[in-house]
């Protein structure tokens, strides 16, 4: 279940209005991925999806599921200009590695089709980013986005917020050149 729209209007990271027209994802890849969508009109949403494995379907399926979900929100923004994930590269378990490995595979083939550029973030550059410190725990990176006025309902919808907010300060600096 997808979470209401978090903030309308989110003026740049120094206080100035953005341009409108960017479209940006940044993704929190897991079976519970999280999301958070800069749309053209400014807007930011975000959201945690479920990718798990539903009980009669293969292996496969949930990163069908995964890259339709991709192909919705595409629609859905009238088109992406980047995408960002979380670039992970230790995991706890070798499940959560394969998972994550078959979402990136997903993800990065479904770009290069699109012709979207994407984007792999370090976890400490997007926790250091978020909280000043690049080992910042879950329940840190929660409260960093409850202090900035955003309701995020779990730590992955968190962490692609503190990324979306990483990527327009780099884009916002990329305008200025």
């Amino acid at each position: 279940m997808s979470s209401p729209p978090t903030r309308r209007g989110l003026p740049g990271i120094d206080g100035r209005d953005r341009e409108p027209g960017t479209a940006i994802l940044s993704l929190d890849l897991g079976t519970r991925t999280g999301w958070a969508l800069l749309g053209r009109d400014g807007s930011i949403t975000s959201g945690s999806e479920s990718f798990k494995p539903q009980r009669f379907e293969g292996g496969g399926m949930r990163y069908l599921r995964f890259k339709r979900w991709l192909t919705e929100v595409k629609q859905s923004a009238d088109g992406l200009d980047a995408v960002y994930f979380e670039e992970v590269r230790r995991h706890a378990g070798v499940d959560a590695a394969h998972a994550y490995g078959g979402f990136m595979a997903q993800l990065t083939a479904w770009c290069e089709h699109h012709g979207i550029p994407y984007q792999g973030v370090p976890v400490g550059t997007i926790k250091k980013h978020a909280t000043g410190k690049g080992n910042a725990g879950k329940q840190a990176m929660v409260a960093a986005m409850q202090a900035l006025g955003f309701r995020p309902e779990d730590d992955n919808e968190a962490d692609a917020l503190a990324l979306l907010l990483w990527a327009l300060e780099l884009h916002d600096a990329a305008q200025e050149d």
